[in-house]
């Protein structure tokens, strides 16, 4: 193995061990790596970014003098504060070793909205590979023009512009109006205040000289930031830290993620998308509000940064890292399940009850059930409780369920293929070269043990499973040694995408379908959906943050997402899984999971109710779905957004973290207050048609009651939105046959979308005094107009 990489081991268990103890905590496997600490540490050297020495205006490239620190003490009547104070350094011989480096950095122009800023601390003698984060290497964009200003260089396009400064060395980066949006943080912007502010630099540890970066930049005055992955603390993550290691999260409630995603937009018009697998810690103006802290455990800078609107920036970002292809119809059905369905008969009557009772649905899941052994996967069904396995899959897919399967990569010492995976070394190594865990850890860096795994699923998958749940996957072992010749330090982040790649590959070559059901997520996994929201609690505060999670996640580069309806961990009180389940009908992928009882039969007859018309409202909204989510496929947007993606205009829209837009026309406020059925509801500008009554209402701060579904549900006026018939699965659906139902307060021209499957290409429709302006599939499909009749 590599020194260098042996050393990033060492210093991962090193800031493992030190972060639980900051934490006044006995240190703990899964605890996320936060490498804060190390950039206010009195025992390390920092440089910091001074000068610019050099400069080839064609290239776009040249070289940064960096001015070593000292992290020192000041004290003044009894209080102490550090500070940041050059530093001669203390190196033998002189001649060798530089006090104050001069290290090169460039820029590349990938778009006319999109800049790669690429900064290095030294030599690097690691060969550039093809990144999993990236759909590809992005080629260079010409329509930049250059201009030599005073003290520095300017590059534009029609987006916007970036300035290059001499001393102090300085990087802004301003719109196509000239508004800056942010630039680097020199040293001396620091200077008119006491508290310590980390500023552009890398640092030095004394502990093995290893290194890593601060890429500081400036906050405006108001300015918001939003994304950084399945976030559930406040959506706006000013004034927050923010750190990006995939973790069992255990919960909603907490600050770790099982989906950290290392990308961000600003309120101020731009984005930024580090480039790395390392940890991150993202100090977002919490030490100091108006500098954002990007620090990577990175030796090396390689940072993206977008201009444009929110929109604009997602499908930049998602241009490099990939967009979500198009999942199956069947998927954005209802997912029925509980921890756990165990037999073959108990899987059977839970698809007779489905449909005796009236519930649309397509998918069953099976837990941790299905194996001889509860939780030990070894990839058969269990013989004494499924009699015939492949025959029950066809049967209920004849009906209209297919059959989602659990499983997890790490496999326990009594798994009868243990042993398999040990002498074929398809597990992640320690240091001595066994298996850091009990379990095997399978390594989804080594091509091997990806051959292997994926057999496991071809039977599966050739049996009739339609789809496999990736759970887990966020334990890949900090100072384990990979096949790919990397640490943990560099491999843990990247875990959940190798292991959602492996899973959604074979899924698609057996199945031809884009589907898998994921708990654990890094940037790039978006190419692989669906993403769920992880073991929520059961409780309106977890409902919530579960909502917050998914705007987040969605500001993050992901098109789809669900979560478990109800909360997962307890049995979900009825009064909570009412008010949760319009929410989870109108997210695009639905699953009612988590500790028995979920199937809704099992609680009141009113409860069942409010249950079926929530489902059998998204089954008639199906083709609105369906030509939404082609739309967010398409463009990098995510269904279950944020208000400001939609209205950026409006300074109300982006306060709102407990509402969200269901694709462009529809709006859900979720009633998050235990026993209260109605709510405030801002809503942006333009007029708002009450989904559920009809009632036209202003933008602005409304009062609004629920109706026979417990949530706040508008549309937009102007807005044609098609209808189906309903079917009790998708499979039954008549897609030639389809009803748009026009919400407008005043009979102007309404607009919409529509995607038939087979078709699958989107076509926007215009509706004017109930005619259809021009027909995409020339009759071969039968439309019915009508105005919402609010007396309906």
């Amino acid at each position: 193995m590599p020194f260098y990489f042996f050393k990033k081991t060492l210093l991962c268990f090193f800031l493992l061990s030190f972060n639980s103890l900051q934490a006044q905590m006995q240190p703990l496997i899964n605890e996320p790596v936060d490498i804060s600490p190390e950039f206010r540490n009195f025992a390390n050297t920092y440089f910091l970014a001074d000068s610019l020495q050099s400069f080839d205006a064609n290239k776009i490239a040249g070289n940064i003098k960096w001015q070593r620190n000292r992290y020192t003490r000041r004290m003044a009547f009894d209080n102490e504060l550090a500070a940041f104070r050059p530093d001669k350094g203390f190196v033998f011989p002189e001649a060798e070793y530089e006090v104050n480096p001069e290290l090169p950095f460039s820029i590349e122009f990938v778009s006319p909205r999109a800049l790669r800023l690429r900064v290095k601390t030294g030599m690097n003698m690691t060969a550039e590979t093809d990144s999993l984060m990236l759909v590809k290497e992005p080629a260079t964009d010409k329509s930049w023009k250059h201009s030599k200003i005073k003290g520095g260089h300017q590059y534009a396009s029609a987006a916007g512009s970036v300035t290059i400064l001499e001393y102090p060395w300085r990087i802004e980066v301003r719109d196509a109006n000239g508004k800056l949006l942010t630039s680097t943080n020199h040293n001396t912007d620091n200077e008119g205040t006491y508290t310590p502010v980390v500023p552009f630099s890398f640092m030095q540890r004394s502990t093995d000289l290893s290194k890593s970066f601060a890429a500081s930049f400036t906050l405006s005055a108001g300015e918001k930031i939003f994304g950084c992955g399945e976030s559930f603390s406040r959506l706006d993550k000013r004034g927050q830290k923010i750190v990006q290691w995939t973790d069992d999260a255990n919960g909603v409630q907490n600050p770790t993620m099982y989906k950290p995603i290392p990308f961000f937009m600003s309120s101020n018009g731009y984005g930024m998308f580090m480039h790395t697998s390392t940890p991150i810690t993202c100090d977002i103006g919490a030490s100091f509000n108006a500098v954002n802290t990007i620090m990577v455990g990175d030796d090396e800078l390689d940072l993206f940064i977008f201009i444009g609107s929110p929109k604009e920036i997602l499908n930049e970002y998602t241009n490099l890292t990939g967009k979500s292809p198009m999942p199956p119809l069947w998927s954005f059905g209802l997912w029925m399940s509980r921890i756990t369905y165990s037999s073959e008969t108990e899987v059977r009557d839970i698809s007779a009850k489905l449909r005796q009772n009236r519930i649309p649905s397509d998918v069953i899941h099976l837990d941790v059930g299905w194996f001889e052994t509860d939780w030990r996967t070894d990839y058969k069904f269990s013989t004494s409780r499924f009699k015939d396995a492949g025959k029950m899959i066809a049967d209920l897919k004849n009906d209209g369920h297919r059959i989602s399967l659990w499983q997890l990569p790490y496999f326990v010492p009594k798994n009868r293929l243990y042993p398999e995976i040990m002498s074929k070394g398809l597990f992640v190594r320690d240091a001595k070269g066994n298996s850091p865990y009990e379990d095997a850890v399978l390594d989804f860096s080594n091509p091997a043990a990806v051959q292997w795994y994926q057999n496991q699923l071809d039977t599966l998958l050739r049996m009739g499973v339609s789809a496999i749940k990736v759970d887990f996957g966020e334990a890949a072992p900090a100072y384990g040694l990979y096949h790919s010749g990397k640490t943990g330090f560099y491999e843990h982040n990247l875990y959940p995408i190798r292991y959602n790649k492996a899973v959604a590959e074979i899924t698609k070559k057996i199945t031809g379908d884009n589907i898998i059901w994921a708990r654990a997520a890094w940037a790039g996994s978006q190419r692989y959906p669906v993403h769920w929201g992880g073991d929520a609690e059961n409780s309106s505060n977890a409902m919530l943050a579960t909502l917050r999670g998914g705007l987040s996640f969605g500001l993050s580069g992901f098109s789809f997402w669900s979560h478990d309806i109800g909360g997962f961990v307890q049995q979900t009180p009825e009064e909570l899984y009412r008010r949760w389940t319009p929410f989870g009908f109108l997210s695009s992928h639905t699953r009612s999971h988590g500790t028995p009882p979920k199937e809704p039969w099992l609680f009141t007859k009113s409860f069942l109710d409010e249950y079926r018309l929530s489902a059998e409202m998204k089954y008639k909204l199906m083709p609105y779905i369906y030509a939404q989510a082609k739309h967010c496929s398409e463009n990098g947007l995510p269904m279950v957004r944020a208000l400001f993606v939609e209205y950026p205009d409006d300074p109300g829209a982006w306060m709102i973290e407990d509402e969200y837009m269901f694709g462009s026309d529809i709006l859900v406020a979720p009633f998050f207050d235990d026993g209260v059925y109605e709510r405030n509801v801002y809503l942006p500008k333009g007029k708002w048609i009450n989904y559920q009554s009809g009632e036209v209402l202003n933008s602005g701060w409304n009062r609004i009651k629920g109706g026979k579904m417990a949530a706040a549900i508008l549309v937009r006026d102007g807005a044609a939105i098609p209808h189906i018939k309903l079917a009790q699965s998708t499979k039954e659906m008549d897609w030639k046959n389809i009803e748009w139902v026009v919400y407008s307060a005043d009979n102007k021209t309404a607009t919409g979308l529509i995607c038939l499957p087979d078709d699958n290409v989107l076509h926007p429709v215009s509706v004017t005094a109930n005619k259809l302006q021009s027909d995409p599939f020339n009759g071969t499909v039968k439309w019915m107009i009508h105005s919402y009749n609010r007396n309906k």
